[in-house]
């Protein structure tokens, strides 16, 4: 099927622009499963896994400021309704079903989730189409993990874990699980030693979702390849974060200079335009 632009949404009047509207829409099949990708830039891939509920307006944006740099967004659509504002209860319902669904580990330790290797073959075709010395990779969420396990192919070369929180941190051993199988940990890890490969970890210091014992893990088995960004949301923090502040690089990014989640943000598109776009 050929690209196609998102719809517009009914207005008073007038046809609203979708979030989406700039963004072409395409299916992509792999392993006997098709799902709607949206792209929008030119240059390498980079392949953004939205987080719980969706693809956002403000996931979107995040996916525009990528492209910003001279890279191809990437966005599969795996779940939610693309372009939707995130509400409460769309999240409880998103939650619900990747708790029911195969595709998701999210209660399993030392498991890959078998969405990732959908996610893999998306990866090969975006870089065969869109060139480059690689793809970078970047979840976010329940999706925050899977960055690390889409290292096994040799083509992910800038992998950002953005408050990682599958397996769901239910007591000690969950909450210091990085979400992949230990065959997955160690392909990783030999990457980065042999490759001089970055992984990027994005969280708020207060993250119960995304625990600091997940990313003291990935210290431990990483060591200098893992660069962890730590923001204070901490009571009565310098910039003001709320305690229950999640998402890094979308619903509470503070998009002002000097902001530290700006500085993550920057940070992020720093690693990809190292790994990914001619120097």
């Amino acid at each position: 099927m050929p690209d196609r632009n998102p719809p517009t949404a009914s207005g008073a009047g007038s046809a609203v622009p979708s979030p989406l509207h700039d963004y072409l829409c395409s299916p992509f099949t792999a392993l006997g499963k098709t799902r709607d990708v949206y792209r929008t830039g030119s240059g390498p891939a980079v392949i953004v896994i939205s987080e719980i509920p969706g693809i956002t307006p403000k996931t979107a944006e995040f996916g525009r400021r990528v492209a910003s740099i001279g890279c191809t967004a990437v966005l599969p659509h795996l779940f939610g309704t693309p372009g939707a504002e995130p509400t409460a209860a769309n999240s409880m319902k998103v939650v619900a079903q990747a708790c029911i669904s195969r595709e998701f580990a999210t209660l399993a330790r030392r498991r890959t989730s078998p969405i990732t290797a959908w996610l893999r073959a998306l990866a090969r075709s975006a870089h065969s189409e869109c060139g480059g010395p690689g793809v970078g990779a970047i979840g976010m969420c329940l999706t925050g993990g899977f960055a690390l396990a889409m290292m096994v192919d040799e083509i992910v070369l800038a992998p950002v874990l953005s408050q990682p929180s599958l397996p769901f941190p239910l007591g000690a051993e969950r909450k210091a699980d990085v979400g992949v199988s230990d065959s997955d940990l160690a392909r990783a890890r030999q990457r980065c030693e042999d490759e001089d490969l970055c992984v990027l970890g994005l969280r708020f210091s207060g993250d119960r979702v995304s625990p600091a014992e997940r990313f003291q893990r990935l210290r431990t088995e990483l060591g200098d390849h893992f660069v962890a960004v730590e923001i204070d949301s901490s009571s009565n923090n310098s910039e003001g974060y709320r305690s229950a502040a999640h998402s890094v690089l979308t619903e509470d990014l503070r998009d002002e200079p000097g902001s530290a989640t700006r500085a993550a943000l920057d940070q992020v598109l720093d690693l990809f335009r190292s790994k990914l776009l001619p120097q």
